[in-house]
């Protein structure tokens, strides 16, 4: 049997400080990540993500640090079903990095056994951070549930407000809303007209992206890329990358 690698958030804070890059830091500030944070690169969080795998208590110790990489390696080694309510309702209250508010959290909570609930709560918030969260989770949903575990009226519903409310919404929002329209259309095939539709009825979606090269897709012509492809309705198994 392997034996299970062990190391305290204080031993992997250490780990992170020594990998931080001040290059890396400066383009992911400009992408939204809020100090502190070292500017780890992805990859180096991910070696360490395969040494740990999985670690509930670990993972909430690493996210309470305040700092994004710790919390960013959080998300990955979080072992999403022991993740309580309570326990993801505090880790958006924190998500104030873009990274963090917008895929870590989406991706342990569309994993975990409380999904679509607090996504439905979060869409609605006053919060810019916490309605990103709440939209790209659902678009997590979308990506990883059977259809058959989807709730598909609701989902119309959702293309349909996001259609009457988006140019209106704040302008992450606007971002992962947009987001959602593409992760409903190519992966829920029963929706795919709909969203389709909705995205050609919204026109372009403008984002302040803060001066870096970050577009904001067309909907409409994403979903039919995937369709021209043959992955229509190809589900992941994991949205964490």
């Amino acid at each position: 049997m392997n034996k299970k690698y062990f190391m305290t958030a204080k031993e992997i804070m250490t780990q992170l400080k020594s990998l931080g890059e001040e290059n890396i830091k400066k383009i992911l500030l400009k992408h939204g990540v809020k100090e502190p944070f070292f500017g780890v690169k992805v990859e180096h969080l991910k070696a360490i993500q395969k040494k740990i795998k999985k670690d509930y208590q670990l993972a909430k110790d690493l996210y309470a640090t305040g700092n994004a990489d710790a919390m960013y390696l959080a998300g990955l080694i979080a072992d999403d079903k022991k993740m309580t309510k309570a326990d993801l309702q505090l880790w958006v209250k924190q998500a104030l990095s873009k990274n963090i508010c917008e895929y870590t959290v989406p991706w342990v909570t569309a994993e975990s056994n409380h999904g679509y609930e607090l996504a439905m709560e979060w869409i609605n918030s006053k919060e810019e951070n916490i309605a990103s969260a709440g939209w790209n989770t659902l678009s997590g949903l979308v990506a990883l549930k059977p259809d058959n575990e989807l709730d598909i009226p609701a989902l119309k519903k959702l293309l349909a407000a996001i259609e009457k409310n988006i140019h209106s919404a704040d302008n992450r929002v606007r971002y992962t809303m947009n987001g959602f329209i593409i992760a409903t259309g190519s992966y829920v095939t029963a929706l795919t007209v709909d969203a389709i539709a909705a995205s050609k009825k919204i026109g372009a979606v403008t984002v302040d992206m803060n001066g870096t090269a970050c577009k904001v897709p067309d909907a409409a012509e994403y979903i039919m890329k995937i369709k021209d492809r043959g992955s229509l309705g190809k589900k992941k198994k994991t949205g964490k990358c």
